[in-house]
């Protein structure tokens, strides 16, 4: 059975694509490795992007110009001067590397938007790239060349998909109360349910520092969250009781959340871990990932009647369309419907 091995991308993350026939057998094989994972969306198993994985399916990694490198450094130095966030240096970075090594025979000053075209078509489109992932590609790239070069691509020339339109994955209330309650660690327990309480993104938890947890009002205070606003989230008093037992016996200082080494904040892919392990202990198969928990507060808010405009205001979303989708997943008004099938 022919097997298929190649780099892809799966929410933010690069990661090594295992093609291949459904077999019972190779996906057995497949779960003993180490970080495996299967994604839906993509249809495919997928691992570690690490270098002994590497080895172990022969990748060959293609990298860009020394003259490619100088022109991705300063493009980061550029991005980081405009205090973009650091996931967002990362993803236009790499998108940015893919390109410069597609074209590392050529001098990135004789790459034109002709160039840009052929890209498009012969890397993206071939390699069957998410839509999601061109579009940050493109952006990417014109980015550059207005602010590198100097000059603007003209994208209308280069195919854009549509943004896909897929609704947010949304736990039910129940299986948040099974999840939340799985874990015995405190620490553990109250990140999770705080991300739930308040509708935070995983960055925005792992920024919080003590002083941004306002008791008295009853509020968290979010600095430089995403589109580098700040915003103002609601606090429980289920919450806060958590928040002030932990803040007992952890004693955290620079951040609310600490990593092993003190001052320095709890790390993403531990929290994730976290996560894991709550759904394992709480037995829900679902590939749940932080920002379902998100979602789950947005539709959960929605279906106790709270105003759509106030939600938006909640997530911090720029455009009511984004807060909108929601509406979509809530199934308060949908199993109010009776089928007519019941009348047979």
């Amino acid at each position: 059975m022919p097997l298929e091995v190649k780099l892809i991308r799966y929410r933010g993350e690069r990661r090594i694509g295992l093609f291949f026939e459904k077999n019972a057998d190779w996906i057995a094989r497949v779960k003993k490795l180490e970080g495996s994972r299967w994604s839906q969306s993509l249809k495919v198993w997928h691992i570690p992007d690490t270098e002994a994985n590497r080895i172990r399916f022969k990748i060959v990694v293609h990298e860009p110009s020394a003259e490619g490198y100088l022109q991705l450094e300063q493009f980061q130095r550029y991005l980081r001067s405009k205090r973009y966030s650091e996931s967002t240096v990362k993803t236009y970075s790499e998108a940015l590397k893919s390109f410069l090594t597609f074209y590392k025979e050529k001098s990135v000053y004789e790459i034109t938007n002709d160039d840009v075209i052929v890209y498009n078509t012969e890397f993206i489109l071939k390699n069957k790239l998410s839509s999601s992932y061109q579009n940050q590609i493109v952006n990417a790239i014109k980015l550059y060349f207005t602010t590198q070069r100097g000059f603007k691509i003209n994208i209308d020339q280069i195919h854009r998909p549509k943004r896909e339109k897929t609704l947010p994955n949304v736990l039910s209330k129940e299986e948040v109360k099974q999840l939340l309650e799985s874990h015995s660690n405190l620490k553990h327990k109250t990140m999770l349910s705080l991300i739930y309480s308040c509708g935070l993104r995983c960055g925005e938890l792992l920024a919080l520092k003590p002083v941004h947890i306002d008791s008295k009002r009853n509020i968290v205070l979010l600095k430089n969250s995403k589109g580098k606003k700040d915003r103002i989230v609601p606090l429980s008093g289920k919450i806060l009781e958590m928040l002030r037992d932990y803040y007992k016996i952890y004693k955290p200082t620079s951040y609310l959340f600490e990593g092993q080494t003190i001052g320095t904040p709890y790390d993403e892919r531990s929290l994730q871990q976290v996560l894991k392990q709550a759904l394992k202990k709480a037995g829900i198969s679902k590939p749940v990932t932080l920002h379902w928990l998100r979602h789950s507060y947005a539709t959960h808010l929605l279906e106790n009647g709270t105003d759509l405009r106030y939600i938006q205001e909640l997530l911090g979303h720029n455009s009511s369309k984004t807060t909108e989708i929601y509406t979509h997943v809530s199934t308060k008004s949908i199993q109010q419907i009776k089928s007519p099938f019941d009348d047979l």
